[in-house]
């Protein structure tokens, strides 16, 4: 069991001197088939300490989400034929959204832009165990993988999602199709 996490007050007070701004839009999730796609996961991740709450990783692009599990997928010593997933398009309303616009606005808070596509994730879940703490719904993030920005959402402060949509993903159609 994770005890309560000691936030680093920097931090807290930077994140409220922040305007935080509402998110109203579609994004995009992959999951592996047959998950509940609107289930946020606990697991240790790049806005995600390990057990503290749940976060549901979502991309503003269908393509930044495919990228994101396509990478996970290509560290494999083979690409995993067995495994399949689903993407899904999600209807979004949230409030209380902190963003930021690219790697170089996470450095007052500790981020490294230099090592944000690495797996060193301490620095981005002191972010969000703080924004967290906070109350806000989520953040809106660089994609570490595509150009373009992710919403992490804050499951127990952003209940207002929808599923929209599930397509099957064919990773050899993706692979082939990719410059």
């Amino acid at each position: 069991m994770v005890g309560p996490r000691i936030h680093d007050r920097i931090i807290l007070d930077a994140l409220e001197a922040l305007d935080p701004e509402p998110f109203e839009g579609t994004v995009w999730r992959v999951t592996r088939a047959g998950r509940e796609p609107l289930r946020g996961a606990a697991a240790h991740g790049r806005w995600s300490p390990s057990g503290e709450f749940e976060v549901l990783y979502t991309s503003l692009m269908r393509d930044g989400a495919l990228a994101e599990i396509g990478y996970r997928l290509s560290l494999q010593p083979i690409w995993p034929s067995r495994i399949e997933h689903e993407i899904h398009t999600i209807d979004v309303h949230t409030h209380r959204n902190l963003r930021f616009a690219d790697t170089a606005s996470l450095a007052p808070f500790g981020v490294d832009p230099a090592r944000y596509r690495t797996f060193d994730y301490s620095a981005t879940q002191a972010v969000a165990a703080a924004a967290n703490f906070l109350g806000f719904d989520g953040l809106i993030v660089p994609n570490a993988r595509f150009t373009c920005s992710n919403l992490v959402v804050f499951t127990e402060h952003a209940p207002d999602l929808a599923l929209a949509g599930t397509t099957r993903i064919d990773w050899e159609a993706w692979r082939r199709d990719r410059p």
